[in-house]
């Protein structure tokens, strides 16, 4: 790293950091801590969301992922948009009227206790794998730049992260989300500019050149199921979403933290319309690199061994000093504004789904300490994930889709459960999550036949698939238990989606007759 860089870096940080800093004084109750006392503009919430969803996953791991291969991981973010505009009008208001603060309150209310701890437990599991790779991307790159070791920049990036969250409530991290989205463009711009401009061939030849050799390509349009074709990452990406949108702390808590419904919904669609751009540009910047070694004939150093080192090494030795730092900056900060995100989502449901139910006499006091407290822990686990990554061969991205597939838990079959089936029961939801933690153990041990080979009895298709089929037989089997066995006692009506949309005609027919 250049002197300007670290300037602008070290700048930049204390400017983020100032912001935590500000707001950390209004943060006396876990209402504030967590849902800003829901005083957020949706705009606001939108770039937040951006920001939350764009980590140093997308800065590192996508450039990386079509410089070796083509744009087929862009298919999911694809789908974050689609889902949204079936779903999101319907789902925003409705997890804002009927949880508090946890996402996984709503599945208590359905289908009790243990559900809702299930539920809880899946969520945390998964963000833990999610914060380890942006920890470790974070680390790489860094390590990239300035030769430090990746196992003491991961140490140290998670020691200044958990000490910013656990000053910050969630309205430092929207406020510092706001200024990530602003300078993350300008990061874009200039990197697409650079890879453009530079080789002496010009523009139009490089978009070509990756346009001819398949690198803007969207993969292969099989039905195999086997591998990552388009139609397995279609599905990998429709039940990844809906359960982001349903069952995703991070999400939920963007909702309820706008001012109304209404601006909740914008907010969302906002910073869904910036994210599908923002993942497509770059994994444009990833094709661009490709084309850019290429037509100028320049090498790699023999150090760089992974495709995701490729555009950090780009950035240090071909955009002028202090831009390159500005865009490091913003990757600094954007992989510490998402995992102070997720370390107070964690946190929420740390103190709402287990400590409360732990202690309900708990003080508001009580809670927020030890919601400080798990902060730190979840911060210093994935760290140790991190650790574990750096150590591990293959493509970040890659894994990482691997990852989130295996752990996702069933959360959006069994929210699709109990949103969509009035007669979906407890025993029903039970059976169906043992269901699909069998399904997902032998899928996981007979994948490959790498761990346990059972011959023609192996799970048969892409590591991508078994999370999705976990949804389809948790919801299954929930629904057909729930059939064959006696109802609960009754529930509240609008629980599900037909009741609350009966709740919403009867309000507003009220609200017309009382105008009148």
């Amino acid at each position: 790293m250049r002197p300007l860089d670290l300037t602008v870096l070290a700048i930049y940080m204390c400017a983020l950091v100032g912001i935590g800093v500000r707001f950390a004084r209004k943060q006396q109750t876990t209402e504030n801590y967590f849902t800003a006392n829901r005083t957020i503009p949706g705009w606001a919430m939108g770039m937040s969301l951006l920001a939350t969803i764009i980590t140093s996953v997308t800065f590192i791991a996508y450039p990386g992922a079509s410089y070796a291969g083509n744009w087929s991981l862009l298919i999911p973010g694809i789908m974050f948009v689609l889902v949204l505009g079936l779903i999101g009008f319907v789902v925003v208001p409705f997890f804002r009227h009927v949880v508090h603060m946890s996402a996984y309150e709503y599945f208590g209310k359905r289908f009790g206790s243990f559900v809702r701890l299930y539920s809880s437990f899946a969520f945390a599991i998964g963000h833990f794998s999610k914060m380890g790779f942006v920890f470790y991307l974070l680390a790489l790159t860094i390590s990239g730049m300035t030769g430090w070791s990746v196992d003491l920049v991961i140490i140290a990036t998670a020691i200044v992260t958990v000490f910013y969250t656990m000053l910050g409530g969630v309205e430092a991290v929207v406020w510092s989300d706001v200024v990530q989205g602003f300078v993350l463009w300008i990061g874009i711009i200039i990197s697409i500019a650079y890879l453009l401009f530079l080789p002496p061939q010009g523009p139009q030849a490089v978009l070509h050149d990756a346009w001819s050799h398949g690198k803007m390509s969207l993969g292969e349009t099989s039905m195999h199921f086997d591998k990552p074709t388009i139609i397995v990452l279609v599905i990998y990406g429709f039940f990844f979403y809906v359960q982001k949108y349903t069952a995703d702390q991070t999400v939920v808590q963007r909702y309820l933290i706008a001012k109304t419904d209404r601006s909740a919904f914008r907010g969302m669609v906002l910073g869904a319309s910036l994210c599908l751009p923002v993942w497509t540009a770059f994994m444009l910047i990833g094709s661009l690199l490709w084309s850019f070694y290429r037509l100028t004939g320049e090498k790699l150093p023999a150090t760089l061994v992974k495709s995701d080192q490729v555009f950090p090494h780009f950035l240090i030795t071909h955009i002028p000093s202090g831009l390159a730092g500005l865009f490091v900056a913003a990757l600094l900060g954007s992989a510490m504004a998402m995992l102070a995100s997720d370390m107070n989502c964690l946190s929420v449901i740390g103190v709402e789904d287990f400590y409360h139910l732990a202690r309900p006499r708990s003080t508001d006091r009580e809670r927020l300490r030890a919601g400080r407290i798990i902060v730190a822990l979840s911060g210093f686990a994935a760290a140790a994930v991190a650790l574990r990554l750096a150590h591990h061969e293959g493509a970040a991205l890659s894994l990482y889709y691997t990852i989130t597939a295996i752990v996702a838990g069933g959360l959006a079959g069994l929210f699709l459960l109990a949103f969509l089936v009035p007669t979906a029961n407890r025993t029903g939801a039970i059976a169906g999550i043992v269901a699909n933690l069998l399904f997902t153990l032998w899928a996981t041990l007979t994948l490959g036949g790498k761990t346990v080979d059972l011959g023609r009895f192996n799970f048969p298709w892409h590591d991508y698939m078994i999370g999705a089929i976990g949804h389809v037989i948790l919801f299954g089997v929930g629904y057909c238990v729930s059939v064959l066995t006696p109802r609960d006692v009754a529930v509240a009506s609008d629980l599900t989606l037909l009741g609350w949309r009966a709740r919403q005609r009867t309000l507003a027919a009220e609200a017309t007759i009382s105008v009148i």
